[in-house]
């Protein structure tokens, strides 16, 4: 008996975390998703198509505190790797793409504060 509750012990504790990892948003999926803005985030200008609906997208894939957490540490990353990126347009990207977030766009947002 005590083998058979050891398996089923292993074995919930094993989807619970193959389940966690797949719910978490990856900084490479946020990179690739938002890679269409990086010019409009250095230059300013029109925003691209596909710059909206990779905000879009984004926003959709976020549901979930520790997904908005996630979200929003892979954009503060993200933005740090973009040497020339203008803060005043990252921060209003999603206005003017239509999508109302729950936290402002800044490097100064606390991450695990985003509910």
């Amino acid at each position: 008996m005590a083998l058979a509750m050891r398996f089923f012990t292993c074995l919930v504790l094993t989807v619970c975390i193959v389940a966690s990892v797949d719910a978490a948003i990856s900084c490479g999926t946020v990179a690739s998703i938002l890679a269409p803005c990086s010019n409009y985030l250095s230059k300013g200008g029109v925003v691209p198509g596909p710059c909206c609906e990779g905000v879009t997208h984004l926003n959709s894939m976020a549901q979930t505190t520790p997904d908005r957490q996630q979200a929003c540490r892979c954009l503060q990353s993200a933005a740090k790797a973009i040497s020339d990126l203008n803060p005043s347009l990252a921060s209003g990207l999603p206005e003017k793409c239509g999508v109302s977030i729950p936290y402002p766009i800044s490097m100064s947002t606390n991450c695990d504060n985003v509910e």
